[in-house]
Parts: structure tokens; sequence; C-alpha cells
């Protein structure tokens, strides 16, 4: 029966193998919490000293992909950053609402199941596991040659996280008068790669190619990991220096931001304060676009935005530095003129 299943395309001994490379890989990240190992129908993780420290315990769960970001990584054979965009896209979501991080879940959907090329994939998930602070406890492999070719693949992931209902960020915590800092992104992150990937095709661009005012070839700088803002974000969370957070994806930081802002007050933005990075001006220039339609599709240089209490700025700042994380002073909370964002 198991040479049958290998001829209709399931490889089972490749995925024991698989399973069996990745199991250091996967234990590496795991905390005290983490009951039993790899190989359970379902992974178990403790809450015991998790809800002791809060009074109102509340779980924030966060979901997501790479969309096609994956495309260009698997075109270029460089699977082992990809893993990272994976667990930023959920980790930095759950970041935005002030979680304290517990744990994370992958699904790897495969044509073929290739095991060096699996541990690659989960070296990646296990290091953004790593800078998130989340331990990676489970997953799924599905090796599908029905859905997918021999060379495709596709991700997604779940991380958890835990605050207190009370102290969590939000919208309603934001007033006139605060300041909005944004950090620095680290490339395209995970988003709008279906309009870069466009690009490249319309303008005939050599992906392999170091092009003027790059310092590396533009898959590098495309295929940079999406930034985790854990760590340099967490102190000042746990000091309570913020009233909310934006994680700047899909739609850029007028519809992020808004999702932070309440009903009654404007971010203002003045996009001065910052220089977009090269790579966005590139293809700004390649794909014909206006700064509109930049500001719609890509975070332009603003991964995340913290919305602070001016009293507090001075505090934020001094952990942002004592983390090496860049950032820019990008404007203020007003009384709410026509939009929730203005960016000027």
């Amino acid at each position: 029966m198991a040479d049958q299943y290998k001829q209709a395309g399931v490889d089972i001994e490749s995925g024991a193998k698989a399973v069996d490379q990745i199991k250091s890989i996967v234990r590496a990240t795991q905390d005290a919490n983490v009951i039993g190992g790899i190989g359970g129908f379902g992974a178990e993780y403790s809450l015991k000293d998790s809800f002791a420290k809060f009074k109102n315990p509340v779980l924030i769960s966060g979901t997501d992909g790479v969309g096609t970001k994956l495309l260009l990584a698997i075109q270029a054979d460089r699977h082992t950053t990809i893993g990272i965009d994976l667990v930023a896209m959920c980790a930095n979501d759950i970041l935005a609402q002030g979680a304290e991080p517990l744990f994370f879940l992958d699904y790897v959907g495969i044509g073929k199941l290739n095991p060096t090329q699996i541990k690659a994939i989960v070296s990646g998930v296990a290091d953004g596991c790593k800078q998130a602070g989340l331990s990676l406890i489970g997953g799924e492999m599905a090796e599908m040659p029905g859905i997918y070719t021999n060379g495709d693949y596709d991700l997604s992931g779940f991380a958890v996280g835990i605050g207190d209902k009370d102290e969590l960020l939000g919208a309603d915590k934001v007033q006139a008068g605060d300041v909005l800092i944004g950090l620095a992104s680290s490339g395209v992150h995970s988003n709008g790669f279906s309009l870069v990937r466009k690009i490249i095709q319309d303008a005939k661009l050599d992906v392999n190619q170091t092009y003027p005012g790059f310092e590396q070839p533009l898959i590098d700088a495309l295929l940079a990991p999406t930034k985790l803002y854990y760590h340099a974000v967490n102190p000042s969370i746990q000091a309570d220096l913020i009233h909310s957070i934006a994680h700047i994806t899909g739609g850029g930081i007028a519809d992020n931001l808004s999702r932070s802002i309440p009903d009654n007050l404007t971010a203002q933005i003045d996009r001065t304060t910052w220089t977009v990075p090269h790579l966005f001006k590139a293809l700004q220039e390649w794909g014909h676009l206006d700064t509109s339609d930049m500001d719609q599709v890509f975070n332009q240089g603003i991964g995340m935005v913290l919305v602070v209490p001016p009293s507090k700025v001075a505090a934020v700042q001094a952990n942002l530095k004592a983390q090496s994380q860049t950032y820019y002073q990008i404007g203020k909370v007003v009384n709410r003129n026509r939009k929730a964002v203005e960016i000027n």
C-alpha cells in the first residue's frame, strides 16, 4: 500500500524523515510551558503560570500567510527566511494589541515533500519564533501533488498570546495630542508582492542584477524577511507607555493606522520626517506609479506605528534605542478632520 501511495505522489518515508530533521529545531524554540513534543494529535501548552499573572486574562490570536512573496522565494530556490515572514505577519499583529506571546503553529502544503527543503522552511519559522518570543509547539506538513506542482508550496500559521483585558492596547485609549512613532521596516515585508511581480514582469527586470542605488541584487532586497518588533516594543508595552499600535501591512499606513485611531480623532502624518527607502522609490519608478498608489499598497519604510502619550515619548524612544530599533517621530493625533489618517 505504501508503494501505491508513493506512486500516487505521497511519500510517507520522506514525511517521517522531515519530521525527524526538524525535531531539534522546533524544540529549541520552546519554553517550560510546552507539554510533550512533536507526534501527538494536538500540541499542549500550559497556561497555569500565564493566567496567574492577570486579573482578567484574555487570549489574543492571529493567523496569516506570506502571500505571493512565496513565488519569488520558490523561483529563487531560497527557503530559509520565508518562515520568518510567516511568523512576523502573525506575531506583529498580536503584538499590536499588547499581547504577551505564547505559542505558534504552522502549516506547510507542498507538492512533493523534500526533507531538506522542509528543514530550511521550518528553520526560518523557528528563527522567527525566537525573534517573537513564541514557542513553536506543532504544525502540519501536507503533501498534495494534486493541488501543488512539485516545486510549489504554501505556508500559513497562527500565533497565540495573552493579556489582561483592561490593559490591552487599542483605539479607545488614544487621545488628542498623542505622538506617532514610526518604526523602520526591513523592506517590502510580506504585502504587495502581486504588484511587485507585475512590475518585474512589465519592466523586464532581472532580479539577480544589482541595479543603480542598490547594494545587493534585487532578489536579496525583495526577499529580506519581515521585521519582528517584539523585542523592540515589548519593554514599552510592559511599562504601560503606549496607547495603541498599528502593524503596517496590506493597505499601507493609512488603512492600518485608521484601525488604531478612534472615530473622533485624526492621525496627522508628516511624510518629510523619514526617507522612503530606495527600494520603494525604484518600484515606483519601474511601475510608473504615483505616490497615492504606493501608499495604498506598500509600507513605504514604516513597518509599525506606535501611538504614545506626549509625556512618555522619551521613555519609548530610550527603549527603542536600547534595542537598536530605527524610529521616526512621524506625526501626532488631533481632533477629527475629514479622515482618520492624513498623510501630508
